[in-house]
């Protein structure tokens, strides 16, 4: 019995694809390393793809929130 590449290849999900860039905006807004993020993800395999059982959460406060609604005021 042997498996081609194709059979043990395995994508990411949507869902999977949002939680790296979720990582990747948090680490950004925090100013810290996506690393430890990416390093504790959780995965399971669905039939669409790996998927990411633990997504980072990007919380955003009141003044980081008026400062996006001035920037869009700007530009508009």
């Amino acid at each position: 019995m042997t498996n081609t590449t194709e059979e043990n290849s395995m994508f990411l999900t949507d869902q999977a694809l949002g939680a790296v860039m979720m990582a990747l905006q948090k680490s950004l807004m925090e100013q810290s390393d996506i690393v430890p993020v990416l390093k504790g993800f959780k995965f399971r395999l669905s039939e669409e793809g790996l998927m990411v059982l633990n997504p980072p959460l990007v919380k955003f406060n009141e003044e980081f929130e008026d400062s996006l609604s001035e920037e869009s005021a700007d530009v508009a």
